[in-house]
């Protein structure tokens, strides 16, 4: 055979091969570092695609190739625990790209962001941290928490809220609110709003209940206790080094020892505001003169009005020379002599704000001679509403006076008395049409002075605890309210006026001479 023609021949043609199925790929072509449980997750995940039929009759075929009762039973359980597994990752992945969005998609840098959340209220800055990582990261920083209202209209907020709150903050608190406030804070000017609330025999549109607040084992979940300022003495007392307002409302619990405590390492606190404790004035008053040096507002409502009779005059003196920058005070409810209110509103020579609503011993003498060079010249409010013993005489003493040009700077008063005003001779004689002044007459010459003298008719009194609807004057008109508005009122004489002499109030420790005062003993405040 000729060998050039088997070297000249075509070659046959090669066969055309099919394209590989993905399914075929050698093992090689694979990812050699795969974890073997990300690799069956991933074909598990295929299955999705398939339809539910099919899903069933391949889970019936595995539960059919079990033998025993038992073991079937355990397949159902173990493919019910797979398939909640799953579903949670899943959900965890979602909340993360989502988390992971908004830190894209929010336009301001981290620091800015803090810079925002440090001017929200407490509970806004909670619900933000819970929205996405980078919020709850920026929402973690002190500044955050540098002022921290906790205050609810029922009780909500417990000991250990406050303590994480604090810890949080740390030395960058500047206030601290806390408790139960029965209704939003009358900002209004000379509002006389009580704001003591008994939790243990009240219920609000909510549907709160004491009872309802009680966890199964009997503890009492969400009430605030005496240690709930403890963590304001941790760490050596940093959290307290630097607060500047306190605000305390109803915490039944709080007692003397817990309280002064926690103020004791406050001593650059400016603003301290204290309702329905159980604690007692001149302890309280003996630890702010103590520990605030620098304190200029003082607000103090009592639990138990008219009770607590243990205010002492060397108290007052200490608190007048300790604390000469207070600018605001506020006692309601206490059982106040005139003497010793006289020393406070004498002492502070730049007090601004008084408040004695609802005290029980005052008669007015504290006022005589004051708003002048002696003392109170810089008061702009003074509030004696429902003060059981305050004198018509008295009143009228203090209206002639600022027609005399005292009290310039005067722009609030308060007189109003829902049981009317004492008379001079006998205290059961209420008077409920009170003839001290004409109103033409101070309005005319004090234009800028708002007076408030609301007495009810003769005979109408209930004695019922004071209520929003009672508040229905509007404090920067310049009018005089009252419920017997007509120009009956008599201006007092000059020379009924005693205001040329620094004269004793006439009860300072004992009842006057025909002013029965009706003294009572002190009680001893209940240490729940």
């Amino acid at each position: 055979m000729d060998t050039s023609l088997l070297l000249h021949r075509p070659a046959a043609p090669k066969p055309k091969l099919k394209r590989p199925c993905c399914s075929h790929i050698p093992d090689s072509t694979r990812n050699p570092n795969q974890n073997p449980l990300d690799a069956l997750l991933e074909s598990f995940l295929e299955l999705s695609d398939s339809s539910a039929i099919a899903l069933d009759l391949s889970f019936d075929r595995v539960l059919e190739s079990k033998a025993y009762d038992s073991d079937k039973n355990d397949v159902i359980e173990r493919a019910l625990r797979l398939g909640s597994a799953l579903t949670e990752a899943a959900k965890r992945s979602a909340r993360r790209r989502a988390s992971m969005h908004n830190a894209v998609v929010w336009a301001l840098p981290s620091d800015l962001t803090i810079k925002v959340f440090s001017m929200l209220d407490t509970q806004s800055v909670c619900h933000a941290a819970a929205t996405c990582s980078f919020f709850h990261k920026c929402a973690a920083d002190p500044l955050c928490y540098s002022n921290i209202d906790l205050t609810t209209v029922v009780p909500k907020v417990n000991n250990m809220v406050v303590s994480t709150m604090i810890q949080r903050a740390g030395k960058v608190l500047r206030s601290l609110k806390l408790g139960v406030v029965p209704c939003p804070t009358v900002a209004s000017l000379g509002s006389s709003q009580s704001l003591v609330y008994s939790m243990r025999n009240s219920s609000d549109t909510s549907g709160f209940s004491w009872n309802d607040k009680r966890s199964r084992q009997g503890k009492e979940s969400f009430i605030l206790t005496r240690s709930c300022l403890a963590p304001l003495i941790a760490d050596g007392g940093a959290p307290g080094a630097l607060l500047r307002r306190l605000h305390l409302y109803n915490i039944e619990r709080m007692d003397n020892t817990a309280f002064g405590a926690a103020v004791s390492a406050c001593p650059s606190l400016l603003d301290l505001e204290i309702v329905g404790l159980h604690v007692e004035l001149r302890q309280t008053l003996e630890s702010v003169s103590r520990s605030c040096p620098l304190i200029e507002r003082l607000f103090f409502e009592s639990s138990k009005t008219g009770r607590d009779d243990s205010l002492k005059l060397p108290t007052c003196n200490d608190l007048v020379t300790n604390c000469p920058n207070l600018s605001s005070l506020a006692l309601r409810g206490f059982k106040l002599h005139d003497v010793k209110v006289r020393v406070l509103v004498k002492g502070f020579r730049k007090l601004k704000y008084v408040d004695f609503s609802t005290s029980y011993s005052i008669t007015g003498d504290f006022l005589r001679n004051l708003g002048g060079s002696i003392g109170g010249s810089l008061l702009e409010v003074l509030i004696l509403r429902d003060c059981m013993h305050l004198r018509e005489a008295e009143v009228s003493r203090l209206l002639s006076s600022i027609l005399a040009g005292r009290f310039r700077n005067l722009r609030h008063l308060d007189v109003s008395n829902r049981e009317g005003l004492a008379s001079d001779d006998d205290w059961y004689r209420r008077c409920f049409t009170p003839s001290f002044m004409s109103l033409r007459e101070l309005l005319e010459e004090r234009p800028n002075l708002c007076v408030l003298a609301d007495f009810p008719a003769e005979g109408s009194f209930v004695e019922e605890p004071m209520t929003s609807s009672d508040l229905n004057s509007d404090t920067n008109s310049p009018s005089l309210s009252s419920s017997r508005t007509s120009d009956e009122y008599v201006l007092a004489s000059p020379s009924d006026s005693s205001y040329s002499s620094d004269q004793s109030s006439g009860n300072e420790d004992s009842p006057s001479s025909g002013y029965p005062i009706h003294e009572e003993s002190s009680d001893e405040v209940d240490h729940l």
